[in-house]
């Protein structure tokens, strides 16, 4: 979608619940038959972490799964219109405001559930925090273009490739209460390294570099993630910030994975690495 000009720009005039719907549905139909290895492979995943599933139910959610997909990429052409329409609601929207409003550099942790790039608009559009998302680009030149303007326009800024570990300390250390967007779920080397799900694995990739920084600069986590209800209409849910000043590395860990891991596996129909990693290798 994001690399075809005109798809892109149906998909911003039309409004944005038939946008969204749109996309879901060429997910399904046209995407799905595209890619089978990737539906293969997630559901064999689907199968390890959701093992009491039967056929139907376990192939109701890679459907879902699918129409997600395709909404979410969808949805990356009015990002403004979602934000400004009260498309989303806050699990305890008090309390998580007055997380946002606190003091301090902050890191918010999240994994590709729901709609993910929408997550990161809506934590830039309820606080004055100044924000830096970071991403991993498409091989794809254009998309990668394409995607890189999409975002920056509602991420505040987005950064990635060479010198993104200097631009992350910077924006980090010389910027007032600057929060720092990141997902843990990133593919490397053929493979997903987080959540854990019973895998003895260190802390490595964009979670070893959290924790880290978060050490450096005296930031605290908020692990986050947002779910899809119904259509274009997302919930956020939130875990209480967690202080490296007052945790060690394996206990930031083991509450950031069980609270992100649990959502993963309860919202399987919603998430994206469910198809690029392999627990067969477990």
């Amino acid at each position: 979608m994001l690399s075809n000009p005109f798809l892109f720009t149906l998909l911003r005039i039309l409004p944005a619940s038939l946008a969204s719907w749109l996309g879901g549905w060429l997910s399904v139909n046209i995407a799905r038959r595209n890619m089978k290895l990737r539906d293969q492979r997630a559901r064999t995943n689907l199968a390890i972490l959701r093992p009491g599933l039967d056929k139907a139910a376990s192939e109701a959610i890679l459907t879902r799964r699918w129409f997600n997909l395709g909404r979410t990429m969808a949805e990356l052409t009015n990002i403004d219109r979602l934000i400004e329409n009260n498309h989303i609601t806050v699990e305890d929207a008090e309390g998580y405001q007055q997380v946002l409003d606190g003091p301090g550099p902050m890191i918010a942790l999240a994994v590709h559930l729901g709609n993910w790039d929408l997550l990161a608009a809506h934590i830039k559009a309820s606080t004055d925090r100044p924000g830096l998302g970071v991403y991993d680009p498409p091989q794809d030149p254009g998309q990668a273009a394409m995607l890189k303007r999409a975002r920056s326009s509602y991420m505040g800024e987005a950064i990635t490739g060479e010198g993104a570990a200097r631009g992350i300390l910077k924006h980090l250390t010389t910027k007032d209460r600057a929060t720092l967007y990141i997902l843990l779920d990133e593919r490397r080397d053929r493979q997903v390294w987080f959540p854990r799900f019973g895998r003895d694995l260190p802390p490595s990739g964009n979670l070893s570099v959290a924790l880290r920084l978060a050490r450096k600069v005296g930031a605290k986590f908020l692990p986050f993630y947002m779910i899809r209800t119904e259509g274009p209409n997302f919930r956020v849910h939130w875990h209480p910030p967690l202080d490296p000043a007052q945790l060690a590395d394996d206990q930031i860990m083991d509450q950031v994975d069980a609270f992100l891991g649990k959502a993963c596996i309860d919202h399987a129909d919603q998430w994206l690495a469910l198809h690029d990693m392999d627990l067969t290798l477990s």
